[in-house]
């Protein structure tokens, strides 16, 4: 055969699948592939469903076309269609809507079939390939790992992660933060995606799991379930709420996550950086409280919840600390506790003029000499 020796073929499936760390069966598949491709490029039609059989033993190969048996004196498409009539000359039991396979031996290709062979070949392993290595990586979904950034470009950064290679969209970056080619860098392995044709590993440093990854690693109480985090809010880039609580009697949940003049927060700050900041707060089931927490650095004066729908009323002199930059803070404390809120600006107090000591002593003698007046 021109430019196709199917022997040495046969002699590289074991080769290839030990190279390439995939099953024989799998590389044989490809090859009986490639080995059809060429044949229905040579001998028959596009549409043609063919398949091949490549004996290892004696490295020849057969291929085998299938076609479809339809009714007799009907238009039909040859390459894929067989009438009834002509079908029976080949099985005697062939009745409408069976498959009938003609097989064709395989002698020659020509030096485009042999190419078109040569890039299914080419082409199929690599599919495996990655689709073997990506499988070694469902287990790890939901972890963290380090790799090393190979390519930045507008919409996506891509990372090597030593055995396969991920893709950060830019909805999964950090806003703000910049890449570079050769930076080693953490990223939360968000999903495999897969289609057709490929499948690739999703990765993100903008998720709220990625923050929450971070503090597992720093605050131990979270691992003896002393400490719980019950929801994560996060803008990446600008803003992270993270509402926590305490299972056991005496402990602190936010100074746990805090830790000692401030460490632990710190330390996962230093990984996403110091434009985006992290407002840790206290997890409470009732909703007024949480919602107030939510809220802070905010006073609240009243919070009334109905359904899912909850008003909170700020004194003006509060309301764009509630509201936040761009309504940011806001925004964040919905999706935190789950409820719609919705800041409603009341008349604060008049306040009361304080009296000093001395207006206070002024006064009491005053009202003892008017007294002393009155007695004389």
């Amino acid at each position: 055969m021109e430019g196709l020796d199917l022997k040495q073929m046969t002699q590289m499936v074991k080769i290839i699948a030990e190279e390439k760390n995939l099953p024989e069966e799998t590389v044989l598949d490809i090859i009986q592939m490639a080995i059809a491709a060429a044949w229905r490029r040579d001998n028959g039609e596009k549409d043609m469903d063919v398949r091949a059989v490549l004996n290892i033993n004696n490295g020849t190969a057969e291929v085998f076309v299938s076609r479809e048996v339809i009714e007799d004196d009907v238009a039909f498409n040859p390459a894929t269609e067989i009438p009834l009539k002509e079908a029976k000359k080949q099985k005697k039991s062939a009745k409408i809507g069976d498959k009938i396979e003609e097989k064709h031996p395989v002698e020659k290709f020509g030096r485009v079939a042999a190419q078109t062979a040569k890039q299914v070949v080419i082409q199929r392993l690599r599919e495996s390939e990655r689709n073997v290595v990506l499988a070694e990586f469902e287990d790890k979904i939901g972890t963290v790992m380090t790799g090393v950034i190979t390519r930045v470009e507008p919409r996506l950064v891509r990372i090597d992660l030593g055995k396969a290679n991920g893709i950060m969209p830019r909805s999964e970056q950090i806003e703000g933060e910049y890449y570079s080619v050769g930076e080693r860098i953490k990223v939360y392995i968000k999903d495999i995606e897969r289609n057709d044709s490929k499948a690739q590993l999703l990765l993100s440093r903008g998720n709220a799991e990625f923050i929450e990854y971070l503090f597992r690693q720093e605050v131990p109480e979270l691992e003896n379930g002393s400490v719980e985090i019950r929801s994560i809010a996060r803008e990446a880039g600008r803003r992270t709420k993270i509402a926590v609580m305490s299972t056991a009697p005496g402990v602190d949940p936010v100074g746990t996550f805090v830790g000692g003049r401030g460490i632990r927060v710190q330390a996962v700050m230093n990984e996403i950086g110091d434009r985006e900041k992290i407002d840790i707060i206290n997890w409470s089931d009732n909703a007024s409280e949480y919602i107030r927490e939510a809220l802070s650095p905010a006073e609240i004066a009243k919070v009334e919840i109905k359904d899912k729908q909850a008003k909170v009323s700020v004194t003006e002199d509060q309301q764009s600390i509630a509201i936040g930059k761009q309504g940011q803070n806001v925004r964040l404390a919905s999706k935190l506790t789950g409820y719609d809120i919705d800041i409603e600006v009341i008349k604060s107090a008049p306040k009361k003029k304080k009296q000093n000591v001395e207006d206070s002593l002024l006064s009491a003698i005053e009202e003892a000499s008017e007294e002393a007046t009155e007695e004389k």
